[in-house]
Order: structure tokens, then sequence, then C-alpha cells
């Protein structure tokens, strides 16, 4: 595939391109900053960014802002957001606007390389990817009055494999469940949630953002 990185540290960003490059991937561009991100996407045209959210010259959202700007401008250019830390606020932002093709990962994923490549496919492929670390603490932050907590331990497990970005599919070879355990199960989170049964609105998008904002 064809990615474009933006990462402000050297020695990362230099790794990724190695790496990248010897996975049979064309780096066509590496920034060490934001600000050339949307001009570097509009004449390159790759398939995936890889941007970190702090970058200069303030290093708070930048590289996010960035994402969101070549979102909007070429919404079937596949995003992964890198981050040193849990920011379920940026994760939110992220995904608001569609899940299609998004990714949300700490950078210490990046060294399990395995994972890291796999996250890029499935980004390419329109899938969304977010960081299991991240869906964890999600989980951990939960009270009584949340509406999550109206939810069994199964479904519970349903719902973090679906936040991570998984298929229907993915989600059964993960959890050992059948195909319509699957379904059984996302369509009781559906309803639990309150999420409407509408032809406007992706109820799995809708769970992913509920789950984030809890």
């Amino acid at each position: 595939m064809r990615v474009i990185i933006a990462e402000d540290s050297t020695l990362l960003r230099e790794g990724l391109v190695r790496l990248l490059a010897e996975e049979g991937h064309e780096v066509v561009a590496a920034l060490g900053d934001a600000d050339g991100l949307p001009e570097a996407v509009d004449t390159h045209g790759p398939d995936v960014v890889v941007v970190d959210i702090r970058m200069p010259p303030t290093h708070t959202d930048e590289g996010l802002r960035a994402a969101l700007a070549i979102r909007e401008r070429r919404p079937h250019t596949g995003v992964l957001v890198l981050s040193q830390h849990v920011e379920r606020t940026y994760a939110a932002q992220l995904l608001a606007g569609g899940a299609e093709g998004v990714g949300y990962l700490l950078k210490d994923r990046v060294a399990q390389v395995e994972e890291f490549l796999d996250a890029l496919e499935r980004i390419r492929a329109g899938q969304a990817v977010i960081d299991p670390e991240v869906v964890r603490q999600l989980v951990g932050r939960t009270t009584r009055t949340d509406p999550l907590a109206r939810l069994t331990p199964r479904e519970r497990d349903v719902l973090e494999v679906l936040a991570q970005g998984h298929t229907n599919a993915g989600i059964s070879a993960r959890l050992h469940l059948s195909l319509s355990a699957v379904e059984k199960h996302l369509n009781a989170v559906f309803d639990k949630l309150d999420l409407p049964r509408t032809t406007e609105h992706n109820r799995r998008i809708l769970a992913v953002l509920r789950y984030l904002e809890a």
C-alpha cells in the first residue's frame, strides 16, 4: 500500500519507514510536522496516512486536526492516529465523522509489528481499529449509572471486541462464539444502549461512540 507518515520523533518516523519498506509497502512521504500533511495527501494520494496526535509547534492536537481535515477532504483515504496515552475524547472525535477506514492506536502497539501491520491492512479495507488497551481502560471507568452497566458480561465482551473494529466474523473468532450468537448479543447491546433502528444510523458506529463516551 502507499503510506504517508507524519511523526515528529525522527527515530519512530524512520523506524516506520524502514518497517513498511521491508514489508513491501511504499512510503510516499515522511513528515516531521502536520503543516504539510494535507498538501502531501493531495499530491501523493496515499491509501493510508499514519499521524501522531501531538505534533509541532504546540504538541497538542495538530495531528488530530490534520487527520480530521483529511477525512473531510478525502473520505476514502485511511487514517491511523497514534497517541502516547489513552485520550478517549480524541478517539471519539476521530470516529464521529464515520468509522470507515480510521484507526486509533497507542504508540506502544507499533512495536507489536504483526498487530500494527494488521491494523493498517484493516484500515485500508475500510474498517475501524481501536487499540485494545484504549477499550480496556474505558471498560474500567464505567459506573453503575453508566448505560454500559446494563450489559451482561458476555455482551460487554462482544462490545469490547466490536469497539476494536472487528467484524462479526472477527468477534466470533476471538470470543469462540457462533455468528448467530454474535448477532444475538450485538442486537441486545444495541437495544440496551437505546440505539435507533433506522436506515439513517449505523448502530455499530453509534455503539462504539457510546462506548468511548462512557
